[in-house]
Parts: structure tokens; sequence; C-alpha cells
């Protein structure tokens, strides 16, 4: 078995482990640091919705000499728009201009063969209107709503409204930095990065209710014993699930670090970047959020609970008293580790007979 292999046994049979829910004020901490930042990057540059929520056109050229800076160039001075160029496997470019109406579009394109000398009919034009740029994006926040919706409805019948609240807070985690990435990273939001967030939410609450099923297996029956609080047994369902999630997140990461940093950043392939950076800051995000935030924050809620207040406080009377009786059997010499130990004082009477006869007085026989 491998090292990591042999280390997630270890985690599953409690034998390691680490605690994640007494120190769960730290992860609240960075959190709410991580998401005051990506919502003031989406405050002070906003996002860079492309033209299907906001309406232009993109011009597909065919082959040319021109490099995409100066084409650029010569698209925003045509239109007196911002544009966006990519360069195309053909040797062609896709030029995209947002807030471009369907009179304005001629010209544009007139200016741009001549710019970048090539035929105009050589320049395909594909408009998209404002109005369906509007209905696309409503479609989505719809989309968006109504997948909430419906997690949470589940989540309380299939475990409780304590894990579907942690969840829910869990996935706008989730969404937030994700959001704010984009914003301080400056890509353009397509209806493939709709795409991809909702992929990544998926995601997330799938690693999330592996932990909360691993809890709500193991928080059967509890209040009838005396050795672990709630807040103990789920930081045990942390780590019995950590490795599993470390070994999925990687191997989820890994091809989307493909199209993220090769396809879209080394061969610049910058189409691929819409989705493949929503998929790759939400499943690192996610991951963090089902074992730093969403069972932690169970474990808050479910403390408040008037039952749990009164295991916890048995719970810690036991350990008290075990404490104290140890401390009592080191101060009388008595103490020993377990309880098949041979006692620290023999006096005459513990003495054991021999095997196979009776005790015998000592002195001269009779």
């Amino acid at each position: 078995m491998s090292k990591l292999g042999n280390l997630g046994a270890r985690l599953h049979r409690g034998e390691v482990s680490y605690d994640f829910i007494g120190h769960r004020k730290i992860w609240y901490g960075i959190s709410i640091l991580i998401t005051i930042t990506a919502i003031v990057g989406l405050a002070v540059r906003g996002l860079n919705m492309g033209i299907d929520f906001q309406g232009g056109a993109v011009f597909t050229t065919s082959n040319t000499a021109v490099s995409t800076t100066a084409a650029e160039r010569y698209a925003e001075e045509a239109s007196g728009h911002d544009a966006v160029v990519q360069k195309l496997g053909t040797g062609g470019l896709r030029i995209q201009i947002a807030g471009v109406d369907t009179g304005k579009s001629d010209q544009i394109k007139d200016a741009l063969a001549k710019d970048l000398k090539v035929d105009s009919e050589n320049i395909n034009a594909d408009l998209v209107g404002p109005s369906w740029g509007d209905q696309i994006a409503n479609k989505a926040w719809q989309g968006l709503a109504i997948f909430m919706v419906l997690v949470v409805i589940y989540l309380a019948i299939a475990f409780e409204w304590r894990m579907a609240i942690a969840a829910l807070v869990a996935l706008i985690h989730d969404i937030t930095i994700t959001v704010g990435i984009y914003a301080l990273v400056g890509f353009e939001v397509t209806p493939g990065t709709v795409i991809g967030l909702l992929t990544i939410l998926g995601y997330s609450l799938y690693d999330t209710v592996v932990v909360f099923d691993s809890l709500k297996e193991q928080t059967k029956d509890l209040t009838k014993q005396t050795r672990l609080t709630y807040s103990e047994v789920a930081n045990r369902s942390i780590n019995g699930t950590l490795v599993r999630s470390i070994n999925t997140t990687v191997v989820a990461l890994l091809p989307v670090a493909g199209l993220l940093f090769i396809g879209g950043g080394f061969l610049g392939a910058g189409t691929l970047n819409d989705i493949s950076l929503s998929l790759f800051v939400g499943l690192a995000a996610g991951a963090y959020s089902s074992i730093f935030i969403a069972t932690p924050l169970v474990a808050d809620l479910k403390e408040r609970e008037p039952q749990m207040k009164a295991l916890k406080k048995r719970v810690l009377a036991k350990r008290a008293q075990a404490t104290a009786d140890e401390e009592a059997a080191e101060a009388r010499g008595t103490f020993h580790d377990d309880e098949d130990a041979t006692p620290a004082v023999v006096g005459p009477r513990d003495q054991t007979a021999p095997r196979g006869g009776r005790r015998r007085a000592s002195g001269k026989r009779r």
C-alpha cells in the first residue's frame, strides 16, 4: 500500500487526525478575507461580459499576416468600442466588439477589410442583439436560483435543515470566489462560463454530501454515549474522507489545468479560458469549502441544540472525573497502565498460590 493510501486508512480508522473543527475560526477568517477581496474586485473592476450577454458583433477573417495587437487597435478605431481579438488555427482572426448594432457593423467590416488587407467578402459578421443578451443573462440567473432552491430542499429532506444551510453557505462561498476571480483577472464571461459555474457547484455539492453522509452515519444514537461530542464526531468524519477528497480534487484539477494553462495560456486558445477558469477556481474552492466551511458550520449549529449541549457537559464531566481518578491513583502509588497489570504494591495476601496446589503455611510440618 502506498504512503498516501496507508495515511487514508489510518485517518479512516481514527488512528491519526487533524482538528479541523477546533481550528474553524481560522478557516472562517480565511474565507471571509478571500470573500471580501472577491467582492471588492467585483465592485471596482466589474465583470467583462461577453457579447452573448450585452450584445455586439463577432467578425471572423480569413488568413492574414496582421498581428492580434494591430488588429485590436484597428477594430477599436473603427468601432469606438473595446475589442477582443484572438488568433485562429487557420491563420485568421476572431474580432469581438461589444455594443455594435446592425447599421454600424457594415461600416466596421469595410474598415477592417481595408486595414487587415483582406477582401470584405472573406470577413463573416455575426450579430447578437442586446435583448437576446439580456434574455440569456436572466435565464442564467433563474437557473442558478432554481438550482439553489432544489439543493436546499433535497438536503433538508435527505439530512436535516442545518446541513442544508451549511451546504448553501458553502455554495455561495464558491460562487463569490469564482466570480471575484473573473473580475480580478478580467476574463470574458460567456455562456461557457455559466456552464462551468454550474458544473463546479454540482461537484462542490457532491464533495460536501460525502462528508455529510459519513457524519450522519456516525452520529446515530450519539446522545446515548459519553465518549465523544458532536464536534469530535464531525472532525472524525472529515478526517475519514480527507484523502478521498484530495484524490478526487487533484484528479479533476489536472485536465482543467491543462485546458487553462496549456491550451488557453501556452497555446493561445483563448476561447478555452471562459470555461476552464471557472472550473479550476470552482473545483479548488469547492474542495476547500466542503472541508473547512460546510462541516464546521454544521458542528456549530448542532452544538447549539440543548441535547448536544447536555451531551458535551456529560462528556467533559466524565473526562474530568477520569483525570481526577488517575491523579488520585498516582498519588496512592497504585496507578497502572491497564486493568490486567500486576498491582504496584503486593502484600502477603496478594501472593498467588502455585499452579496446581493450594497455599501452604510456612513452618515445620506437623
